[in-house]
């Protein structure tokens, strides 16, 4: 029997990372996902993942922090003796105009997000370079190519995640290791459901395709980026944004 491979995914345990999650799930890829706050239930979301007939580990995870990920990374070699594919997918938003900004809402989004994504690869890739294979998938958004009012902490968190993969994209390269970002547009999701209709219309009015994107179109493209159909695309950023940014 062909050895399962593995992904780990972090911020795989709601929303779009969720989504990307199942994706993987559904085509046998064992799963590490991280989760951060006491109150997630995991045993449900165990319970929710073993109708793939898979292997799932869940592990308490700060990205923000080094020694968090070391250990995250060291626990799951322990349990499947590698990392096929990385997905650092974990970010926040703490949105406000400059004037209105504090320093530790700055902070705190760039080290979840950008710090994080640098933590969690840091991490794994030694692994990837020892067997000379493995796919790295960054969860960018379009805002961090064309910025966003009252995001200028996201912007730039998501702009870094774009230059930070172009060039590990060079670095790892010779060893047939592919890194890519994804940037999704409007998805929608929790946080884009409580939006009136009235701004919903007005997002509308900004994408050719009319209406939001689903989790599940982006980790479609995820999964291909990450899977074994692709063998030659690395260092490159795909919208998800339904023609948004073009």
């Amino acid at each position: 029997m062909e050895e399962r491979k593995v992904a780990l995914i972090t911020g795989g345990t709601r929303g779009i990372g969720k989504a990307i999650a199942i994706k993987f799930a559904k085509q046998g890829y064992n799963l590490i996902l991280n989760y951060v706050s006491d109150k997630t239930n995991i045993q449900e979301l165990e319970d929710e993942f073993k109708q793939y007939n898979i292997e799932t580990l869940f592990i308490k995870t700060d990205v923000s922090k080094f020694d968090d990920c070391e250990n995250m990374v060291k626990q799951a070699i322990e349990r499947f003796g590698t990392i096929d594919v990385l997905v650092n997918n974990a970010g926040i938003t703490k949105d406000n105009l400059i004037l209105r900004m504090s320093l530790e809402d700055f902070e705190k989004v760039i080290d979840i997000n950008l710090k994080g994504t640098f933590n969690v690869t840091k991490n794994v890739v030694p692994y990837m370079m020892k067997k000379r294979n493995g796919k790295i998938v960054n969860l960018s958004s379009v805002v961090g190519i064309v910025g966003n009012a009252g995001q200028c902490n996201y912007s730039a968190s998501k702009s870094g995640i774009i230059g930070f993969t172009k060039s590990i994209a060079k670095e790892l390269a010779s060893r047939n290791i592919l890194a890519n970002c994804v940037a999704p547009g409007f998805i929608d999701t929790d946080m884009t459901s409580i939006l009136n209709d009235s701004i919903k219309e007005n997002i509308y009015s900004q994408i050719p395709l009319k209406r939001m994107g689903s989790s599940e179109e982006v980790a479609n493209l995820v999964y291909f980026l990450a899977g074994e159909e692709n063998t030659y695309i690395t260092g490159q950023v795909v919208n998800v944004d339904g023609g948004m940014v073009m």
